[in-house]
């Protein structure tokens, strides 16, 4: 479903993409833009997974909330996610599996997965296409065999008004959008000479946890489905997931739908750090206030020390 967001400048913004909401958020509390900063920072790096980082942050420091209030100590606590960690990273590279990026169907599969959420859905097919042509395009391999896509640098979408999605188009080359200055010059050049220039030419302006309530019948046959897809996980079939139409619990190589495992390895890695981080601004606050009345502190463990 589409947000409308209205942004501090009057501009309205339609989208259903997490980075792009909270980047709108205007928030005065050092822990909230920092949560906020989670978002961003997993769109660099991967460039999805953005709300899933959001919400795995907030279940991890949910869960430790219950904890500090046993009086558990918070590096105690930073130990265990380091060690919670340490073993999710083990089982996604351990159920995950190699992808053929010379295999058009493995990758339009892949990418599928990663804009299914996403506003252009509806052009799933030719969405796929563009972006698999684009870094196809941008890629490059080094005289030591090592091949890299910087899209940021070599790859940008230029928006064009007067015209329909299906109008887009992956160009192989440079594309300035400039209009012209003078009614009298030409709107198309035929093999043209190319100038080019390092200075302008034109004047520069400046500028919780969760807990399960029924309400009614259909609410416990939705649990269920849940206990199911979890007992499958249980026994090893990682690929197992709920269809989102039908409420169904599906193996979903049937339909063709893969996660990156570089995604969801940033995804625990991002909110696992940022909580520890803001675990550990807790406790400066939690020891500043026990020196101050005169109180000590637990032991920190052996394997923290140092």
């Amino acid at each position: 479903m589409l947000k409308m967001i209205l942004d501090p400048m009057g501009g309205i913004l339609l989208t259903n993409d997490g980075n792009a909401i909270l980047r709108e958020i205007d928030v005065a509390h050092p822990a909230a833009k920092n949560m906020i900063e989670l978002s961003r920072t997993q769109d660099e790096e991967c460039g999805d997974g953005t709300t899933s980082v959001i919400i795995l942050a907030g279940e991890i420091l949910a869960q430790s909330l219950s904890q500090l209030e046993r009086d558990i100590h918070p590096v105690v606590i930073i130990s265990a996610y380091t060690k919670a960690l340490k073993e999710a990273l083990e089982i996604v590279n351990r159920i995950s599996v190699p992808i053929d990026v010379t295999d058009d169907a493995q990758m339009l599969s892949l990418i599928k997965t990663s804009i299914g959420t996403k506003f252009v859905v509806r052009w799933s097919d030719l969405m796929c296409s563009l972006a698999l042509q684009a870094v196809r395009t941008v890629s490059s391999t080094d005289e030591a065999g090592f091949k890299s896509v910087d899209i940021k640098r070599y790859a940008r979408v230029e928006k064009v008004p007067g015209g329909e999605i299906e109008d887009s188009k992956v160009l192989s080359g440079v594309m300035l959008n400039k209009d012209i200055t003078h009614p009298n010059m030409r709107r198309r050049i035929r093999d043209p000479r190319v100038v080019l220039l390092d200075c302008p030419l034109e004047y520069k302006k400046g500028e919780s946890q969760t807990n399960m309530e029924f309400s009614k019948e259909g609410d416990w046959a939705r649990a269920q489905e849940i206990e199911e897809e979890q007992a499958k996980h249980a026994n090893g079939e990682t690929s197992y997931g709920i269809n989102g139409e039908t409420g169904q619990v599906v193996d979903m190589k049937d339909y063709g739908l893969y996660e990156s495992a570089s995604v969801k390895i940033q995804t625990f890695k991002t909110a696992i750090e940022a909580s520890r981080m803001l675990l550990r601004v807790d406790d400066v606050v939690q020891a500043v206030r026990k020196d101050r009345e005169g109180g000590g502190g637990q032991v920190v463990p052996e394997e923290m020390e140092g």
